[in-house]
């Protein structure tokens, strides 16, 4: 990409910006409340109604760094890139049918976080310690490739090695983001979400329109996309080859079954003012599916465009090359605002984590609500902050690397935390033991691989090391539940909450 800074561009985005700066700040005084309780300032008070919900879960799932990132895997690997498209399709019955009964829970108990509902559940401070641990591990390197989602887009308007430009407008915008996010909690990128949301559609429905006409039609970019994989050769192409059939399969089944265990997108839920909204937008949000498989086709694209760009400079070259230079200025501060949804929420589920759940026990456990709220605002400033860094000053694949780890670590406390919904059977140690071995042999597996996700087991092929160490971990915690209860040591139910009245309340 040339050097050039593009004015134009920079002009419309600075407006959009500031438009959502200024919600962001508003947005304290919407559906207005104590800010100093953690369920307002980090659950919105568990207010949201539908609409809100599935603009804000929407914005919550499907990132900057997907729009960025999910073309840039199709330029370099066709249709095993489109992975994310049946992922996002299976995940919705999964939340049908397990996320309004944890909100039943967690709304019984005041639980913020899952957590909260694992302490609860077993009336084990290690386990809840160990999930924990876990959702902020997993959440830190997602917030650093939203970052990096802003960035690339702001060296495709030209900021690019202009005495680090694009480094000054990420921290200038990261700032802003820190202090409205401070001031007003999840409610501000719930109010941001509608702006972003409806910017990323008229962005999408855009290109799938204007960039196919100027390349010949959908036939011809069909046809230049084709070329290009058979002329690369290799096991890559714009259909699926049967190489790839099993680890793209796993793949999506094990991204599904993940999704929703991050905090971020388990804090936009928790946030519904009822399982009646949870359900409804388990119904609703599959549309964004059909938006993101039409972002992904944004690689074929570029290809038959002849983008002169590589990884994830892909979409802003493209953006840049296809259309007017405010329309461009428009469509790459979608892209931004799609960072800084996310990032919010991921910030604030990543504090809700360490105030419940390793400040209060650990460090202060008299803490009044007020100082609850305190924690985990700073927390939430130190959170961004140290993504920041760690995209300014480090290497892009620690970033991507760990977070490709991090879907693997996220899927080890699934046992916990759905298993514990259904279930007083598995013990809380058994349950722990499994943990360890899963984040171990997941671990393990991946930097075998180079910190890849895809495992190659003999006679089945590329399997997601996600679902190798889930099973592992699933494996344990069975055996070892079956024979502490074969000596006649059940699960010790007498600190946890009262679970038959959980359950009663989800009927």
């Amino acid at each position: 990409m040339s050097g050039e800074v593009h004015w134009v561009a920079w002009g419309v985005f600075g407006f959009f910006f500031l438009l959502v700066t200024a919600l962001g700040f508003f947005a304290s005084r919407w559906k207005s409340a104590d800010l100093s309780l953690l369920h307002e300032w980090g659950l919105g008070g568990r207010r949201f109604g539908t609409l809100i919900t599935w603009f804000l879960i929407g914005g919550d799932v499907y990132t900057a760094y997907t729009v960025i990132a999910v073309p840039a895997l199709v330029v370099a690997v066709g249709a095993y890139g489109f992975f994310a498209l049946p992922y996002t399709i299976i995940v919705y019955p999964l939340v049908f049918l397990v996320m309004p009964r944890l909100w039943n829970v967690c709304r019984r108990h005041d639980y913020v976080t899952t957590a909260d509902f694992v302490e609860g559940r077993y009336g084990n401070h290690w386990l809840a310690l160990a999930v924990a641990i876990t959702g902020v591990l997993a959440t830190m390197p997602y917030i650093a490739l939203q970052l990096v989602g802003m960035q690339v887009v702001f060296e495709g308007m030209g900021f690019g090695g202009v005495a680090q430009g694009a480094e000054i407008a990420l921290v200038i915008a990261f700032i802003i983001l820190a202090l409205y996010t401070y001031t007003s909690g999840l409610r501000a990128p719930a109010m941001i979400a509608f702006v972003k949301d409806i910017m990323i559609y008229i962005f999408v429905i855009a290109a799938i329109i204007v960039i196919p006409v100027h390349l010949g039609g959908y036939a011809a970019m069909f046809d230049a996309a084709d070329k290009a994989f058979t002329a690369k050769g290799g096991a890559t192409g714009i259909v699926l080859q049967p190489s790839q059939v099993m680890a793209f399969a796993t793949l999506a089944l094990g991204s599904a079954f993940a999704l929703f265990l991050y905090p971020h997108s388990a804090t936009g839920t928790l946030a519904a003012s009822s399982p009646d909204v949870i359900r409804r937008n388990a119904i609703l949000l599959p549309i964004y599916s059909i938006a993101l498989g039409l972002v992904a086709m944004l690689g074929y694209m570029a290809i038959a465009a002849h983008v002169n760009a590589k990884g994830t400079a892909v979409v802003p070259a493209l953006i840049m090359q296809s259309f007017p230079e405010w329309f461009a200025g428009f469509c790459c501060a979608a892209i931004a605002l799609g960072a800084l949804v996310p990032a919010a929420i991921m910030s604030i589920g990543a504090a809700n984590l360490v105030t419940r759940n390793i400040w209060r026990p650990y460090v202060n456990r008299n803490m009044t609500p007020k100082q609850e709220s305190t924690v985990a605002k700073v927390t939430s400033l130190v959170v961004k902050f140290g993504a920041l860094i760690f995209v300014v000053f480090l290497p892009l694949e620690f970033a991507i690397n760990l977070q490709l780890l991090g879907g693997i670590w996220i899927l080890q406390i699934l046992p916990a935390v759905v298993f514990g919904l259904y279930t007083r059977w598995f013990h809380p140690s058994a349950l722990l033991a499994g943990w360890v071995v899963g984040m171990v042999l997941g671990t393990g597996l991946s930097w075998s691989q180079g910190v890849k996700p895809i495992f190659v087991l003999p006679g089945i092929g590329g399997v997601y090391i996600g679902l190798i160490a889930l099973l592992a971990n699933i494996v344990l915690a069975v055996l070892i539940t079956a024979v502490a209860g074969a000596r006649g040591r059940g699960t010790d139910l007498t600190k946890a909450a009262d679970y038959e009245d959980a359950v009663e309340a989800t009927r």
